[in-house]
């Protein structure tokens, strides 16, 4: 009896964490996507500042060697550090559909069927010569 009420409870939280969502409103969608951009430029900020302090311990390095008499290698050629900058989001601009750009049919021609029974040739007989 134990062993079936464990199969139920699993086979009936496994079927609650298969259930659908609903799809994210367009205001989420943005969110979103504002999110990403600064967790992006959040990256890169992070990559500048990194760079910035390998720069650093890298001249004291060297300073401390030349001081020390030491020999050191020319260093390896990189290229300079890139400052992301301040953050600025500017969201896509979405185009519309077609449909709503208003740029179908008119509703006069959507109350007929597009087709009919009458046989091509009737509509629209052969030229004789």
């Amino acid at each position: 009896m134990k062993k079936l009420l464990i199969v139920s409870l699993l086979a009936s939280a496994s079927a609650m964490a298969l259930a659908k969502l609903p799809p994210p409103s367009d205001e989420a969608k943005a969110k979103a996507a504002e999110a990403a951009a600064k967790a992006a430029w959040a990256g890169k900020v992070d990559a500048y500042q990194l760079c910035k302090s390998q720069d650093k311990v890298a001249a004291s390095y060297y300073l401390s060697a030349k001081a020390a008499g030491k020999e050191t290698k020319p260093a390896t050629a990189l290229p300079p550090c890139a400052d992301p900058g301040a953050f600025s989001y500017a969201p896509p601009i979405v185009a519309k559909p077609i449909e709503a750009a208003g740029a179908h049919s008119p509703a006069a021609t959507a109350i007929s069927p597009p087709s009919s029974k009458t046989p091509a040739a009737a509509i629209a007989p052969a030229k004789k010569p």
